[in-house]
């Protein structure tokens, strides 16, 4: 077997992704098809945090008139629910999946701390993160690239419902062209919707790698883990 690119990984799940265009909150088909792919992942020796929004459920923006802070509370107890049936469908898959919150509720999860996630992550668990940094007004693009700073992940995997960073938005403007790599300066520059900006700020501050590819086929997450060069790939 061919040695992985990546050593440790960060992958950034939306919760659209989750829905999977099923009609409900949750596609457990997909999830499990992620799960599997997954496994795989760690058995070519790949440690694996996942960190996952709440899209399918709730965003902080759709609370209208409400106070932002509480909105934005609602979201990551949104996510709580994802990282929950997450870790169902890895453990059913086989893999020791944990979930560890940014905001204390020791009777469902694991309160995050940057040793406890590291020392799983090297016992071979992988880590389900929930409630994003636990603090309103920051959004899971900008918790992604901190956990996977804090924990010395290899890469940020953010699998989308497009298959990479465009010039343009593709469904709007048919002439927009797809990066195979760019640089945080250049998403700045061009005011692209790669990520959001304190989320590209910090990418390029610290030198965090994102690639960013389509979730649609869960199989991309291995390629991209394998070294195959897909979808979009951020850098310093």
């Amino acid at each position: 077997m061919a040695a992985p690119k990546y050593k440790r990984i960060l992958l950034k799940l939306s919760g659209e992704a989750l829905a999977a265009g099923g009609d409900g909150i949750l596609n457990f088909d997909f999830i499990d098809r992620v799960a599997e792919v997954l496994v795989r992942c760690r058995e070519a020796g790949v440690e694996i945090g996942v960190i996952v929004g709440a899209g399918n459920i709730w965003r902080g923006r759709q609370g209208g008139e409400m106070d932002r802070t509480q909105a934005d509370h609602m979201g990551m107890l949104a996510t709580a629910i994802n990282a929950l049936a997450l870790q169902d469908r890895f453990n059913a898959a086989g893999l020791d999946a944990v979930v560890m919150s940014a905001v204390a509720m020791p009777e469902f999860a694991d309160t995050f701390t940057i040793r406890d996630a590291k020392r799983a992550l090297k016992e071979g668990k992988t880590v389900v993160f929930a409630c994003g940094l636990g603090q309103p007004f920051f959004s899971t693009d900008t918790a992604a690239v901190l956990r996977a700073a804090e924990i010395d992940a290899d890469a940020v995997l953010m699998a989308k419902n497009i298959d990479g960073i465009y010039s343009a938005d593709p469904k709007k403007d048919p002439t927009a062209v797809r990066y195979a790599d760019i640089t945080y300066k250049e998403v700045l520059d061009k005011e692209l919707k790669a990520l959001d900006l304190s989320a590209t700020t910090f990418c390029m501050d610290n030198g965090i790698c994102c690639y960013a590819f389509e979730l649609r086929d869960p199989e991309n997450i291995y390629r991209v883990v394998m070294g195959e060069h897909i979808g979009t790939e951020l850098h310093r």
